[in-house]
């Protein structure tokens, strides 16, 4: 595996190789937007953070849904990423970003493949957190979010999606 990333022109391809919607694509370029600005305050606030694996991660982070749009996407997106020799941290980012994560019951119920579905590098979390604030290619309140997985009576989920978003707001001191 290597360890070198692709350039943002190369990840936007590997979207487009992979037959993702052009909604999609605008959905990971708003999400990178906003993972980006939200690294830069951290880094404002003296946090060490690795900018183009941020870029990157949050570019690919919905590439399986070219293949499914349930859940499954981020098993399927990390299968991907692997298959095209991404470094392990986009692969990394790409399986721990929905739900602000998935336990790992949650993901034996889900027949997931045994292993770490919760964000919990700084990169991870921030294309989380970034993910949870895009609806479409638009930025929304988290408070959508987590009450769109309270309607679906995902309450861990929800709780965990308002734990990242507080985690990361006491980071940058308010959204970015």
């Amino acid at each position: 595996m290597s360890e070198t990333l692709p350039s943002r022109e190369q990840a936007l391809q590997l979207l487009r190789e992979n037959q993702c919607s052009e909604k999609v694509i605008n959905h990971c370029k708003a999400v990178t937007e906003l993972a980006v600005e939200t690294a830069n305050v951290l880094k404002e606030r003296g946090l060490k953070i690795d900018f183009a694996l941020v870029e990157i991660g949050a570019l690919l982070h919905d590439i399986g849904r070219s293949k499914t749009h349930t859940v499954h996407h981020a098993v399927v997106g990390a299968e991907i990423a692997r298959s095209a020799g991404l470094p392990d941290s986009v692969v990394s980012i790409i399986k721990r970003h929905v739900g602000g994560g998935i336990t790992a019951g949650e993901a034996e119920k889900l027949g997931w493949p045994k292993d770490v579905y919760v964000p919990i590098t700084l990169e991870e979390k921030v294309v989380s957190y970034s993910d949870k604030l895009i609806e479409n290619s638009k930025r929304a309140p988290i408070g959508i979010t987590i009450d769109k997985l309270s309607e679906e009576m995902r309450y861990e989920a929800a709780e965990r999606v308002r734990k990242l978003y507080e985690e990361i707001t006491g980071l940058i001191g308010d959204d970015p």
